[in-house]
């Protein structure tokens, strides 16, 4: 049986790492359809993965996606994939599209955000029509967390009987025994990552890790870290992701924090255990997230966090217990909150411990592959194939 997975760029793809494997070794064979990119042959080196370039676009572009999806039909009649398993919104509506075009028996489509949220207008619209086609061309709809599902069937985009989310929600789950492994080796390698950027050891690190946009709330952390530098004048703050067009920051924020000697600027980084590793407690203010895997990842590596009360961030920690909640768009209460794990060192021992507790107890990949795995069978089953 043939697996397709379709992404609008290929760097989602790395969100499903050791999933190819354990799908071959239940009789699928794995394929891969994103646009070009050093991303995509690498996916397809460590994963064994056939891989087909194809070019999308993110953004909103009816003429250019109309074209794409009709070079995709003419790819999977090509391929005959017997299951297509498209993800994120642009990668739903086009693969979903096609998918259904090309008659493949088995279409999935996996919502990781609602983009729509954080929209007005026209714009809104267009994403939501998107969201509502997508869901209604595939056979199966899966989505990466609990209120994500919620807020999904709130917006009428999809109704609730035909949402599902495996296991406790995520993409892929967390490998927190190997990968995510707070032991001796990743002590070193943190110490490591700190020498690199000039930090010392002992003092505390703030991290963020995520794209440097506006929706990740990176003008709120920046404005809050204002405050925190001089509460706190041994702290500094560790920034990893990339800048990028669309949604841009303000004016001045990244050239606020270039500017301070205390705040250092890691760039995209997709080997980020030794990140985490030189971190003590990791802040994702976003507005808008799927499920915030950033939290889960320092959760994982014993660390406190800090999200946002938002669909999404929600299912990625319990406030107070394996981390804190704070409003978005609040760079008053990202203060609060990390002055407060910062001003409590046992806090944020008895928060990561926890934390990595959960990760180990719900998010392990073995489980939710098999969940998975037992999603493609019973859809391929009522699709009438072996």
């Amino acid at each position: 049986m043939r697996l397709l997975h379709i992404t609008t760029v290929p760097q989602s793809l790395f969100f499903l790492r050791g999933q190819p494997g354990f799908m071959r070794a239940h009789g699928l064979k794995v394929l891969a359809v994103s646009s070009p990119g050093p991303e995509l042959e690498q996916f397809a080196n460590e994963e064994a993965v056939e891989v087909h370039a194809f070019e999308m676009r993110r953004a909103i572009s009816p003429l250019h996606d109309l074209g794409a999806i009709a070079r995709l039909v003419k790819l999977l009649r090509r391929l005959r994939p017997d299951i297509v398993h498209a993800h994120t919104p642009k990668g739903g509506l086009v693969g979903m599209t096609a998918a259904a075009l090309a008659r493949v028996p088995v279409r999935i489509y996996h919502m990781h955000g609602l983009p729509m949220v954080t929209n007005r207008g026209v714009r809104r619209a267009l994403l939501w029509s998107a969201e509502r086609a997508s869901c209604a061309l595939a056979n199966r709809v899966l989505c990466v967390s609990n209120s994500l599902r919620d807020l999904a069937v709130a917006e009428g985009v999809v109704r609730a009987a035909r949402i599902h989310v495996l296991g406790h929600g995520s993409i892929n789950g967390i490998d927190a025994e190997v990968r995510f492994q707070p032991g001796q080796a990743s002590i070193a390698a943190g110490r490591a990552e700190r020498a690199r950027w000039g930090i010392p050891d002992g003092v505390p690190v703030v991290g963020f890790v995520g794209r440097l946009v506006r929706d990740k709330g990176v003008a709120e952390m920046a404005e809050a870290w204002k405050t925190l530098r001089k509460r706190f004048p041994e702290a500094h703050l560790l920034v990893v992701g990339a800048e990028e067009t669309q949604d841009p920051l303000p004016p001045g924020v990244l050239s606020s924090l270039r500017a301070d000697p205390r705040v250092h600027l890691a760039g995209l980084r997709w080997d980020t255990p030794p990140l985490f590793a030189a971190m003590d407690i990791v802040v994702l203010p976003t507005y808008r997230e799927g499920f915030g895997i950033v939290l889960l990842e320092g959760a994982a590596m014993g660390l406190p966090v800090v999200g946002t009360d938002i669909p999404g961030c929600r299912d990625a920690l319990v406030d107070g217990v394996t981390g804190l909640l704070v409003p978005a768009r609040s760079h008053t209460a990202i203060e609060g909150a990390v002055a407060r794990y910062l001003l409590d060192p046992d806090l944020r021992r008895r928060h990561g411990s926890a934390g990595r507790d959960r990760v180990l107890r719900d998010f392990r990949p073995q489980v939710l592959w098999a969940a998975l795995l037992e999603a493609y069978q019973a859809e391929a089953a009522r699709a009438g194939l072996r």
